[in-house]
């Protein structure tokens, strides 16, 4: 029996994934009010009427550029004492690491100022963040508990990644570790 070789992308889905790639670039860079269709059209070098054919809306473009999976691990499987360097070291992965993209980057920029990119990051919050930690203890205070994550990784993204401010883009991951993770380990636990 053979196979079939991997079939070529076809014309449309080359064209697709370029006005994604643009979209992403231009989302994470100025959020989605400072991204426009032409922006992204101009970027993918092809006619804005294009990008509508394909996506749309500007909305719809956003949503499919802010996917978001933050992959995370199993805590009712790791040692009690180790969740908040897991968490830690995940959300590294998650901004600097091989595979990372910029969802969270999309997200993060224009929750601030769009209604809609606000409302994808609080899905994210109650479907994936929410559940994982409250497996980490008594899941009646689950929200609370993932309420306080989530501040402390999103405030640690806001100025690492977006406002780059220079004491905190120069700490190692080591020193991000050893810093952070002792907080969330109490947050997500419930230990005062």
């Amino acid at each position: 029996m053979t196979e079939n070789p991997p079939k070529k992308p076809s014309k449309s889905d080359r064209t697709r994934a370029q006005i994604l790639e643009a979209a992403r670039l231009l989302f994470a860079e100025h959020g989605y009010e400072g991204t426009s269709i032409r922006d992204v059209a101009a970027h993918a070098s092809i006619d804005p009427a294009m990008v509508i054919r394909y996506f749309r809306s500007k909305d719809e473009l956003f949503a499919r550029a802010a996917v978001v999976d933050l992959k995370l691990p199993a805590l009712r499987v790791i040692d009690r004492n180790a969740i908040g360097e897991t968490l830690i070291r995940r959300f590294l992965e998650i901004w600097e690491g091989p595979a990372s993209g910029p969802g969270m980057a999309i997200l993060l920029r224009s929750a601030t100022s769009n209604e809609f990119a606000a409302e994808k990051l609080r899905d994210v919050f109650g479907n994936q963040v929410r559940p994982v930690i409250a497996a980490a203890a008594d899941p009646a205070d689950a929200g609370r508990r993932a309420g306080l994550v989530s501040s402390q990784l999103l405030g640690l993204a806001m100025c690492r990644y977006l406002l780059r401010l220079p004491p905190v883009v120069a700490l190692s991951h080591d020193e991000i570790i050893q810093n952070v993770g002792p907080t969330l380990q109490r947050y997500a636990v419930g230990e005062a």
